[in-house]
């Protein structure tokens, strides 16, 4: 029987460009160092009262602005009532329904294997993240460092029909936060985490009508998105079994984890409801009223997102989709780039210079682009020394490779070693001369036929001046001779 997969996601992202907690003036940043960045109130000490970061707000706004959310005229925050460890007031201060979250049905378009998708978003809300519990084999240690930082969870309707559009989206949303400077999204920092919702229904079946929907598994916290693939991958097999041997419509909606070392998902408990946190409006959080000056001017504020940037890189300066795409997957790598051509470089040899050697290089010893040394200038100016014939690709290339090595500028090591191309006509024409001397027999071949004889010659050349003579003009030269 074939069937149809209803895909579903949470995903929460720490915004982490803040200088403070959402609700307390702890520091806001990740510190291998546990217990460090807290304050009184994020250990829900007596007599504490939350007080809220507008900036914290101000970045919540933005998000759900480039997902063409609706924003609510007033902002309120209600208290999420369970028992965990990692929660030390008993609640999490969160938002529900009183009267919407801070972004409510929008959309977001996101390109998968070259073809774009489109996915409704049911909201995304601002709220605090709980602390972090690290298990060992007798006992367990709980870091309040992330108690109370501010953290995003972005909620979409079912709309993945495979794991392959889920990451899809989970990568362009962990790029918009990055572009738009609201998180670093880094999932080694445990800044993006996510809940995935699988379901499967017979491919038959209508699918605008939710009865014909299968029963939701939660697949809780998954915290990369290769285990996002993997998990979901692994669901939708294990619903398919249940539903080829007649246990499925008595399974129980439930929550799972994702068990890395297995490859499987583990049963954790039945999945609870809204209604069984009773959520109710924190009494110690006043209403905020949103000013619609103030929403215009956050709007204005919104970046140029990698989708467009790739838009523009493809219809304005002719890049291929692959190229494009590699530029815009990291801002600081877009940012890099249009520096770059900034200074009158053509768009396409800086982008083959970068995605060549650039990426090849951060890629080959795990740096980013803002960890090396060669700046867009000084690429810049070696692309523009080659374009003005002052030296060959090929002592580009070496030159490059030298000053990613040694961090040391491009021009600086054309100067200290002498590498400057012969591009003087009477100095070129001379060495052709002397190759014909050594060669005495090309000609006769050229004439028999053997046209390859020219590249020969032009090797020759190159060999004479140790790859410093203009490979065009002795070319030229070469075929001149040839001709007479």
């Amino acid at each position: 029987m074939e069937y149809k997969v209803l895909i579903g996601l949470e995903m929460h992202c720490e915004i982490s460009k803040t200088n403070t907690k959402v609700f307390s003036s702890a520091k806001n940043g990740y510190n291998n160092a546990p217990n460090t960045n807290i304050r009184p109130v994020d250990m829900a000490f007596p007599g504490t009262l939350p007080v809220l970061n507008k900036e914290a707000v101000k970045k919540a706004l933005m998000a759900s602005m480039m997902l063409s959310c609706t924003q609510p005229e007033y902002l309120c925050f209600e208290r999420k009532n369970y028992y965990y460890p990692d929660l030390p007031k008993g609640y999490q201060i969160t938002q529900e329904t009183k009267p919407a979250p801070i972004g409510m049905y929008g959309k977001l378009v996101y390109e998968c294997k070259d073809e774009l998708k489109t996915v409704r978003i049911n909201n995304i809300h601002l709220e605090e993240d709980a602390a972090s519990t690290d298990h060992y084999t007798s006992v367990s240690k709980i870091d309040y460092n992330r108690a109370g930082v501010p953290l995003l969870e972005l909620v979409t309707e079912p709309d993945f029909r495979s794991a392959e559009e889920a990451v899809a989206f989970l990568e362009t949303m962990r790029s918009n936060y990055q572009y738009a400077d609201i998180s670093e999204a880094d999932s080694k920092k445990g800044q993006i985490r996510c809940d995935v919702n699988v379901s499967i229904m017979e491919a038959s079946l209508d699918e605008s009508n939710p009865e014909n929907w299968g029963t939701k598994v939660e697949v809780k916290n998954v915290n990369s998105f290769g285990g996002v693939r993997d998990a979901i991958n692994y669901e939708i097999k294990r619903q398919i079994e249940l539903k080829e041997n007649g246990t499925y419509d008595s399974m129980e909606q439930q929550t799972r984890r994702w068990d890395e070392e297995s490859g499987t998902t583990i049963y954790m408990r039945d999945k609870v409801d809204a209604i069984d946190y009773k959520y109710f409006i924190d009494p110690n959080i006043p209403k905020l009223k949103l000013d619609p000056l103030w929403l215009e001017e956050i709007r204005k504020e919104i970046p140029v997102l990698a989708f467009e940037r790739k838009q523009k890189y493809m219809q304005e300066y002719g890049l291929s989709n692959y190229d494009a795409t590699n530029l815009v997957k990291e801002k600081e790598i877009s940012e890099y780039y249009e520096e770059c051509i900034s200074y009158g470089v053509s768009p396409k040899s800086a982008c083959n210079w970068i995605t060549s050697i650039i990426l090849g290089h951060i890629n080959k010893y795990e740096l980013k682009i803002t960890d090396i040394f060669v700046t867009p200038k000084m690429l810049a100016d070696l692309i523009q020394v080659l374009e003005k014939g002052d030296i060959s690709s090929k002592q580009a290339k070496e030159v490059l490779y030298d000053s990613l090595k040694e961090d040391k500028e491009p021009l600086k090591i054309i100067e200290e070693k002498g590498i400057r191309q012969i591009g003087n006509d009477e100095e070129i024409l001379k060495i052709v001369k002397e190759v014909f001397v050594e060669n005495k027999e090309a000609k006769e071949q050229y004439k028999s036929g053997k046209t390859n004889i020219v590249d020969f010659l032009v090797g020759q050349v190159m060999k004479k001046t140790r790859g410093k003579a203009n490979p065009a003009m002795a070319m030229q030269f070469i075929k001149e001779e040839l001709e007479r």
